[in-house]
């Protein structure tokens, strides 16, 4: 219904706009005709973002080549945001997260969050919202969203939560921080330097901070109040939540899941063999983790010793399971938790490989081959001539056709591959971790903050510094980094910058401005407040946080002298409500989450307008508070 008013709104907007006369327009509102043709293409931007007609990136690409067109901008203009700070340095921290991610780093982060919030989405929200707020508090908004990026998704996997229940409250949050310190983001840092035009005092570091507590505070509960009616409603896929692929599924019946079992102090002393879990129970032993060396084995063989105290995990079905425990004497857990992380469908999984002609184990049996030793990686059932065997078919000849279900954790999977040793018919779904790299990793992305808080060397070069030292340093190839960056999103906001830079070089943005102003006759300081505070949130969705700070802040600081009003308060007002753009996806941190989410520009009309609202309430409430 939203989607349908807004629309109409916007369809009958741009009727009335293209089918009246540009004359008799421009007689109507007494404007030129650059600013005419600007307002209409920020309609029909509006209109194809929400009508989703095309994707939002050609809508991008458009905005490059349409403004440059009708003449509106130069056209070397209209292509400069390719090369904006802005731009590259989305780029830059995305490699750089990615990079961190590669090496675990990211992985540690989110085990620390998952053991904090155990499975509760609601504090799992609070938790990551709340640490990306206060990160950038101290950063770029973009950096601190782009950093936390794959550790949110990881989490979102691990514990089956649909992503784009995480990432907005995620985005919106890195937005909000940036108004809890001066240096927060651009808009506030810009604040002092035009106070000084007016020879007004300056603001210190944390003289925002109240206002920035609360902003974030209010979003945080915004999401976890009203987050099951305002984001994306998720329909589960088909294989979330099931152990094995859909295509595998009907094929192996008798392998259900992963259950961890803890062996008592009264069991007694066997070997893998000893216990023989196939042949007796069609169970298979997968993991196993020796309390007393406190060491971890995720392919045991034969000869591995299970002793008490220790922690087995097996895969097989309830029933069996339910059975071998009981037989044993072991105690059956309700879910993974010293293999939580290690087990988990971020880290290991099935597939299924067919032995080739060409193999190495052809004609010889996985027991000769020492398999479980040599590869790491667990035999589970074997497929011969369509029929399937769960027990003594690591004593059998392997014959070219037979296929193989595989478990093990990913990285050694995809060693497996590259050894040609089977042809698999099932994707294998993890990569390949450097965690000998983390050290490097961190000291890149350490650079590249010293860089930007200590030397203030610009942030574009500061990231690519950190980036580029990832590369070198083989950290992550160059094809990695290449394919690491989301391109929608950088031709998204490349497009966009074009049109903010034709509302301010057309005069739109300040025409705009001084007539919404000039027709309220009487403003008491309050109402000017918020009167600032509306126009700011308008501007900085169709022109850059920095471009509306520029333009209203002094606009805002003559009005707030006429009516005797603080002119500080005036101009933080504009500095803050810079922040204040969540409805559609132009800001950069919203554009970054937009295709990792599944986010439509819808999604965002419907979450970003209670937020729009509530911002400016709680922004009028600090005021009044705190600013009197």
């Amino acid at each position: 219904m939203l989607k349908k008013i807004l629309l109409s709104l916007i369809s009958l907007s741009i009727g009335v706009t293209f089918l009246l006369d540009e004359t008799l327009v421009r007689e109507i509102f007494e404007i030129e005709k650059d600013k005419v043709l600007t307002l209409e293409v920020l309609v029909l931007a509006m209109y194809l973002f929400v009508s989703e007609l095309v994707r939002v990136d050609v809508v991008g690409i458009l905005m490059m080549v349409l403004l440059p067109l009708l003449g509106l901008i130069p056209p070397e203009k209209s292509i400069s945001g390719l090369s904006s700070n802005a731009v590259v340095s989305i780029i830059a921290v995305i490699i750089i997260g990615t990079g961190l991610d590669k090496t675990g780093v990211m992985n540690i982060i989110a085990n620390y969050i998952i053991r904090l919030a155990g499975k509760s989405k609601t504090r799992i929200i609070t938790l990551i919202s709340g640490t990306v707020a206060l990160i950038s508090s101290f950063m770029q908004n973009i950096g601190a969203a782009a950093l936390f990026l794959p550790a949110v998704v990881r989490i979102s996997r691990r514990l089956r939560v649909p992503v784009s229940h995480l990432l907005m409250p995620m985005g919106f949050s890195a937005i909000l921080g940036g108004t809890i310190t001066l240096v927060g983001s651009s808009p506030l840092i810009l604040l002092n330097d035009l106070l000084s035009l007016y020879e007004l005092p300056p603001f210190h570091l944390f003289s925002v901070t109240p206002i920035g507590l609360s902003l974030a505070f209010v979003g945080i509960l915004y999401f976890v109040v009203f987050g099951r009616f305002i984001l994306p409603k998720t329909e589960k896929g088909e294989d979330e939540g099931k152990f094995l692929p859909p295509d595998l599924a009907q094929t192996y019946d008798r392998v259900c899941g992963l259950y961890e079992l803890h062996v008592p102090v009264n069991f007694q002393r066997r070997t893998v063999e000893e216990i023989d879990a196939r042949r007796k129970y069609q169970v298979t032993i997968v993991a196993v983790y020796h309390r007393k060396t406190r060491s971890k084995t995720f392919a045991p063989h034969r000869e591995e010793t299970i002793e008490p105290s220790d922690d087995m995990v097996v895969i097989g079905c309830p029933d069996t399971v339910d059975r071998f425990a009981k037989e044993l004497g072991l105690i059956l857990k309700g879910e993974l938790e010293e293999f939580a992380d290690d087990l988990s469908n971020v880290n290991a999984g099935l597939v299924e490989g067919i032995v080739t002609p060409r193999s190495e184990l052809v004609g010889r049996t996985l027991k000769e081959v020492h398999f479980r030793r040599r590869y790491e990686v667990n035999p589970v059932a074997l497929v011969r001539r369509g029929e399937v065997i769960y027990a003594g078919f690591s004593d059998m000849e392997l014959m070219p056709g037979d296929a193989l279900l595989l478990f093990g954790k990913w990285d050694k999977l995809l060693e497996l591959k590259n050894r040609n040793i089977f042809a698999f018919s099932t994707e294998i779904k993890g990569e390949v971790m450097r965690p000998e790299k983390a050290k490097l990793a961190l000291f890149w992305f350490a650079l590249a903050i010293v860089m930007i808080l200590v030397f203030h060397i610009k942030l574009s070069i500061a990231l690519l510094t950190g980036a580029l030292g990832m590369v070198l340093t083989r950290v992550m190839s160059i094809d990695e980094a290449y394919q690491s960056v989301d391109w929608m999103t950088v031709f998204l906001l490349a497009g966009l910058l074009p049109l903010g830079m034709a509302f301010q070089e057309t005069g739109t943005a300040e025409f705009l401005a001084n007539r919404i102003v000039s027709s309220i006759e009487e403003l008491t300081p309050f109402t000017l407040y918020l009167l600032v505070a509306l126009l700011t949130s308008f501007f900085t969705l169709v022109v850059s946080n920095v471009g509306a700070t520029v333009l209203l802040v002094p606009l805002s600081v003559d009005m707030a002298l006429d009516v005797g009003a603080d002119p500080r308060v005036a101009a933080l007002v504009v500095g803050v409500s810079a922040s204040n753009t969540f409805i559609i996806p132009t800001h950069q941190v919203n554009a970054l989450i937009m295709r990792p989410g599944g986010y439509r520009t819808i999604d965002y009309v419907k979450a970003g307008g209670g937020m729009t609202i509530l911002f400016i309430l709680t922004l009028m409430a600090g005021i009044y508070l705190f600013y009197r």
